[in-house]
Order: structure tokens, then C-alpha cells, then sequence
């Protein structure tokens, strides 16, 4: 069985500090447990550029470029563009960067309006850049699926996957509805709310996604452990008895999802 992580953070270098291994360790590792393919992703420039160079010279590993919607918080518009105008740069012969993100809308610990504001600037100067390069996005939306929607809808040609989808049912029709993944994750093993629980088991397998999230969301039995991309089994074992599919159907299908998505 062959599983892709469409969502990690191991090459950041702050996140790395986290880890015993290193990251081929972890590559390693990970491969040896199944998961043959990475996408490591950035959530500010810095990272971003770290997530090229570690991509680049690994075959089985991809990068995806993005601010994250956090900082926008103490960004200026000019701030944004700037930013931007970066991941850009990075993104000229690059051929390991497979997606814009993560970025969007986070609003769970931000309830001022110019924040708010600032967070959709950026969202969609991320979105622009995605069309621009005919990329896919990874969609970091929490508690903000309505402006997510509106902003989505005013653009031609987005692609892309709600990254770590925890949300409701009626929220993950509008996610199916526009075309869109469904990126699951190690929260799926411990989340105790029955409507992200109804909404995971609802996801389209065409539509599906795995994803690890590491160094966080740690799925079960590994809590208190400090997460990894071999972990993402863990979220299919988990997933396969959420859904009552078996584990090499939820590993091909999601598998051959992640690589029509990412173009990988």
C-alpha cells in the first residue's frame, strides 16, 4: 500500500528543533511505513523557501509556498504584496512547488474586523498567484467558511484542498459543491464532536485526501508524541473503520487523488 502526506511541516526549521530525527530520518521512516511521498508546507516566506530547498533535492518530496492567514495580523497591505511578490519569486523554475498554501482564513483568534480584512487582502493575492501559475491551493479555513465561500466563488479555475477539514456536513457539501478536496487528518482519531465525525465519514473517496500536519495534530494511539508522516496510517486505520472501507481502498483512492491534485 502506497500513502501520499499532502500536508507536513518537517522541513521548517523552527518546527525541526521538535524532532530526535532528522528529516531524512523522518523521509525515511516514513517511506518505510508507506508513505513514499511528502508535500512540505510553507506558512511564511522563510518556510516557504525552506520547503523548495528541502524538496529539491529529494525526489519524493514537493513544496507548496504560502504566508498563512496568522500573519496577517501584523502585516500592512504593502506587507502582503511584498510577501507575496516573494513566493513568486520562488516559484520561477521551481518545478518541486506543486501548490499555493497553506493560506486563507483563519477567524478562531481573530475577531477584529480590520485583521479579518487584512487576512482576505492576502487570501486573495494567494489566490491570484495560484491562477496565475495554474497551481492548486491548500486552504487553511477555520470558523470562516461563509467568507471562504463568498471569496472562492468570485474567482474562475480554483482548485485545491480544505486542508486538516474538521467542520460540519453542511459546510463540507459547499467544500464538494465548488469541486473541491478534503484534506483528513490525526484529528479525525481524537475529535469527540459528532458532526466532524458525520462530515469525515461523508467525504466523497474521490475527494479525499490524507494528511499528517506534522509535527501536530498527533493522531491516536500516538497522543503526547510529537506527530510524524508515518503517522498518517494511523489516520487510515482510523478513517477505514470511521467509513467501512478497507485499508487498501482508502490507500489507492487517496493516493491517486493527492497525485491528479498536486500533479505529482
Amino acid at each position: 500500500m502506497q500513502f501520499i502526506d499532502t500536508h507536513c511541516h518537517i522541513h521548517d526549521s523552527e518546527f525541526l528543533k521538535k524532532y530526535d530525527e532528522s528529516q531524512d530520518e523522518l523521509v525515511n521512516s516514513a517511506a518505510e511505513h508507506g508513505v513514499t511521498e511528502l508535500i512540505c508546507v510553507g506558512t511564511d516566506v522563510k518556510s516557504s523557501r525552506e520547503a523548495v530547498v528541502f524538496a529539491d533535492t529529494r525526489s519524493n518530496v514537493f513544496a507548496s509556498v504560502a504566508v498563512h492567514p496568522h500573519e496577517a495580523k501584523e502585516m500592512t497591505h504593502e506587507d502582503c504584496n511584498t510577501a507575496v511578490a516573494a513566493l513568486n519569486s520562488l516559484l520561477i523554475d521551481n518545478p518541486c512547488i506543486v501548490a499555493i498554501g497553506e493560506c486563507g482564513l483563519d477567524y478562531y483568534y481573530h475577531e477584529s474586523q480590520e485583521v479579518r480584512n487584512r487576512q482576505e487582502y492576502l487570501f486573495r493575492l494567494h489566490i491570484e498567484l495560484a491562477l496565475q501559475y495554474q497551481l492548486p491551493l491548500i486552504f487553511h479555513i477555520r470558523e470562516a467558511f461563509d467568507d471562504f465561500f463568498r471569496i472562492v466563488d468570485e474567482y474562475e479555475g480554483v482548485t485545491g484542498v480544505v486542508h486538516s477539514f474538521s467542520a460540519s456536513p453542511e459546510e463540507l457539501q459547499g467544500v464538494i459543491s465548488r469541486g473541491l478536496f478534503v484534506g483528513l487528518n490525526g484529528i479525525m482519531t481524537f475529535s469527540k464532536q459528532k458532526s466532524q465525525l458525520e462530515a469525515a465519514k461523508n467525504v466523497p473517496l474521490e475527494k479525499l485526501v490524507l494528511e499528517t500536519d506534522a509535527p501536530f495534530l498527533t493522531p491516536v494511539p500516538f497522543r503526547g508524541k510529537i506527530c510524524k508522516p508515518e503517522h498518517i496510517v494511523q489516520t487510515a486505520q482510523f478513517l477505514r473503520e470511521l467509513r467501512g472501507e478497507s485499508l487498501e481502498e482508502l490507500a489507492d483512492s487517496t493516493t491517486a487523488n493527492a497525485k491528479k491534485l498536486f500533479g505529482i
